[in-house]
C-alpha cells in the first residue's frame, strides 16, 4: 500500500513537468487502443453506445455519479484529517466534482487531482502534504476496488472452476494479477533500498492505518464509490438493449473499472472499451455489445461530471474576483489582465 501511495504520488508530481514526448505517448496509445477495438468490431457499436443515450439514463447517471462524489469527498476528508489537513465538506465535495471532470477532458486523467492536491495545499503552505494526502485516498479506493473485484471473479472461478465457464479465465486472469502484486511487494521488501522506502512510507500513513475508525469510513466510502460505478455501468448495459444476468453484468462492470485505471487512456476511453469487448465475448455476450455498453458508459459518466465544470467556472470567477489588479481592470483583456498579474507580483 506505502508504496503504491508513493508511485501515484510521484506521478501526480511528474504531471505538470512530465516530457511532452511521454504524454504522447500515453494518449497516442490509448487512441491507439481505441483504434483497434474499432478494427475488430466495426464503428457500429461505438455509434449504438452514443444513441442509447436517453433521458432516463442520463437522469440515473446523475444520482449515482453524486453518490459516488459525496462518498468519495467523505474518502478524501477522513484522509486528509489523518495528515492534520483541515478540509470543509463543501470544499470537498465541489473540488471533488472539479477533479473527476478535469480528469474527464484533460489528457493523463490525474490533472483533476493534481489541482484538487494544489488547491487545497496552497492556503495552508503544506502542498506536498496535500498531494500525498490526493495520492493516498486514490490509492486506498484502488486498493478496495481491487479486493472487491477479487471478492467476486474468485468465487466465480472457484464454484465454476472448470475453463468452460465463460468468466472463469477473466476470474483467474485477477487472481493471477494479484499474485503478481505481492510477488512484487515481497521482493521489493527483500531489497534494503525498497524497504527503507516502504518504511517511510508507511510512517507517513500510520495515522490512517492505526485508526481502525479512519480506515472503516475509507473502505465503506471506496465500496459506495465502486457500487455506484458498478450500477452506472449496468444501467449503460440495460439502455444499449443488452439482456443479461445482472450478476454477469457486475462481474464484467469490475473487469472494465479494473482496466479504466491503466494510465493509457484519453479521458478514460482505450482500455475500457477493449475490456468491455473482450469480457462481453468471454461472458457469451459478443463484443459489439460490449463495446456499446462501454461508450454508453463513458458518455454517461461525462455528462454526470458535468457540474464539475460550473465548480471551475466558479473558482475561475472568485480568483479574479477578489485579485486587486483584475477587478481594477475589469474591462481590458484577458491577456492584459495576465500581463498586470504578471508584473504586479500577484500570481
Amino acid at each position: 500500500m506505502a508504496a503504491l501511495t508513493a508511485t501515484a504520488l510521484a506521478g501526480a508530481r511528474r504531471t505538470s513537468g512530465a516530457p511532452a514526448l511521454r504524454t504522447a505517448v500515453r494518449i497516442g496509445a490509448g487512441i491507439a487502443v481505441v483504434v483497434a477495438t474499432a478494427f475488430v468490431v466495426g464503428v457500429g457499436p461505438f455509434l449504438q453506445g452514443v444513441a442509447a443515450i436517453s433521458p432516463p439514463a442520463i437522469a440515473a447517471a446523475f444520482v449515482l455519479i453524486a453518490v459516488a462524489t459525496a462518498a468519495a469527498a467523505w474518502r478524501w476528508r477522513v484522509v486528509a484529517a489523518g495528515f492534520g489537513l483541515p478540509l470543509p465538506w463543501h470544499e470537498a465535495f465541489g473540488a471533488y466534482y472539479r477533479s473527476q471532470f478535469l480528469n474527464a477532458v484533460l489528457p493523463g486523467g490525474v490533472v483533476g487531482d493534481v489541482h484538487r492536491a494544489y488547491a487545497h495545499g496552497r492556503p495552508h503552505e503544506r502542498i506536498g502534504a496535500a498531494a500525498r494526502a490526493v495520492a493516498a485516498e486514490r490509492v486506498f479506493g484502488q486498493i478496495v476496488q481491487l479486493a472487491l473485484t477479487l471478492a467476486v471473479l474468485l468465487p466465480l472461478a472457484t464454484l465454476q472452476s472448470r475453463w468452460g465457464s465463460p468468466l472463469a479465465p477473466v476470474a483467474w486472469g485477477a487472481g493471477a494479477l494479484s499474485g503478481l502484486v505481492a510477488l512484487t511487494l515481497g521482493i521489493a521488501t527483500a531489497v534494503p533500498r525498497s524497504r527503507r522506502m516502504l518504511q517511510r512510507e508507511y510512517r507517513m500513513l500510520r495515522p490512517l492505518l492505526v485508526r481502525p475508525s479512519a480506515l472503516a469510513a475509507i473502505t465503506l466510502a471506496s465500496v459506495v464509490v465502486v457500487a455506484a460505478h458498478v450500477s452506472l455501468f449496468v444501467v449503460a448495459a440495460r439502455a444499449t438493449g443488452v439482456d443479461a444476468d445482472p450478476g454477469g453484468l457486475v462481474a464484467a462492470a469490475l473487469v472494465v473499472l479494473a482496466a479504466s485505471a491503466l494510465p493509457i487512456n484519453v479521458g478514460g476511453w482505450g482500455p475500457r472499451e477493449a475490456a468491455a469487448g473482450a469480457a462481453f465475448a468471454l461472458a457469451g455476450l459478443g463484443g459489439a455489445a460490449g463495446v456499446a455498453t462501454s461508450t454508453a458508459f463513458g458518455v454517461l459518466a461525462l455528462l454526470a461530471v458535468a457540474p464539475g465544470a460550473l465548480v471551475a467556472l466558479a473558482g475561475s470567477t472568485r480568483s479574479r474576483l477578489t485579485c486587486p489588479i483584475c477587478t481594477r481592470h475589469a474591462g481590458v483583456s484577458r491577456t492584459y489582465r495576465a500581463s498586470q498579474h504578471r508584473e504586479g507580483g500577484e500570481e
